[in-house]
């Protein structure tokens, strides 16, 4: 079930940039966006890849720019559709790529929490705030908050991204933008976290990125994925302790208990780690969507 990171498309006359996880290939005024299976933890690429994942965070991404009617960069997920060479080999990207417009990128994660988790609730317990954001006290880990706070950071190139207080923000990218890109973010993540609670998935909460194109400001990136929110499972929610997910909480697990040093090159993981954290991507996609994934 195992298998390696690296995906030949036959693209490679084009200029790209690869992420952790996904390819991006300039074709001039467009970009052509691959999720590959590659899945990092700890801000390590791991060896080994999880099958079908980049499909299932693409599918879920155009699920959502199509759900949300947000202004956003994408043009089509269709190979057929894309005025690519004919010589190139589409049967690795069939599913998992996306042509998008291309726009001058706002350089600020633009994170909205509606639960208390991750380096937020390790951030309360220091100081009862998250990002200059003062919260009541007495909150427990996975707390649902009265209302989901903005809590913005920096865009890394490597390493973690830093949180950032909404000041800071402003004196980045002006108090217009900044005033805009807050006000969106909540908006959005209110309507999607709403419509995800009906089918069974607290959205505890998720990072969105904004571009540019002329005076307009639009959704790019991914939306509301496993990879970019926590994704739990409502039935088994309980304050007070961390939340089962259907991320890849499940590798961040297993690599925790092999004696992994964090230091040096990551540990291939097991067939049974691949397979289930495989299984738990497509089981959220087709509970919160309804569709069923089509690829197995």
């Amino acid at each position: 079930m195992s298998q390696s990171v690296v995906m030949e498309t036959s693209l490679d006359t084009f200029p790209v940039r690869r992420g952790k996880v996904r390819d991006i290939y300039d074709l001039g005024d467009q970009l052509l966006l691959v999720s590959t299976d590659r899945i990092s933890a700890f801000d390590w690429v791991l060896p080994t890849g999880i099958p079908d994942k980049g499909r299932v965070l693409t599918q879920c991404s155009a699920f959502w720019f199509d759900f949300l009617k947000e202004s956003n960069h994408m043009l089509t997920c269709d190979i057929e559709a894309m005025d690519l060479p004919s010589a190139i080999n589409f049967d690795p990207l069939v599913g998992r790529s996306m042509l998008v417009r291309k726009t001058e990128v706002v350089p600020i994660e633009c994170v909205v929490r509606g639960y208390l988790s991750g380096s937020g609730w390790k951030e309360y317990q220091q100081n009862g705030s998250v990002c200059g954001v003062r919260l009541p006290e007495g909150l427990v880990e996975s707390d649902q908050l009265d209302e989901p706070i903005f809590t913005p950071a920096t865009k890394e190139e490597s390493g973690h991204d830093i949180n950032i207080s909404f000041e800071r923000m402003a004196e980045i990218v002006g108090m217009d933008v900044a005033e805009e890109l807050r006000n969106r973010s909540l908006e959005i993540y209110k309507r999607g976290a709403a419509y995800s609670r009906e089918r069974g998935i607290i959205i505890a909460d998720t990072k969105f990125e904004w571009g540019r194109i002329d005076d307009e400001l639009i959704l790019i990136d991914e939306a509301l994925t496993p990879d970019s929110s926590r994704f739990w499972p409502a039935d088994q929610y309980k304050p007070g302790r961390g939340q089962a997910s259907f991320d890849k909480q499940f590798v961040r697990d297993w690599l925790l208990e092999s004696g992994w040093d964090k230091e040096s090159t990551p540990p291939a993981l097991p067939d049974a780690v691949v397979s289930g954290t495989r299984e738990k991507y497509i089981e959220s996609f087709e509970q919160l969507t309804g569709q069923t994934f089509v690829w197995k």
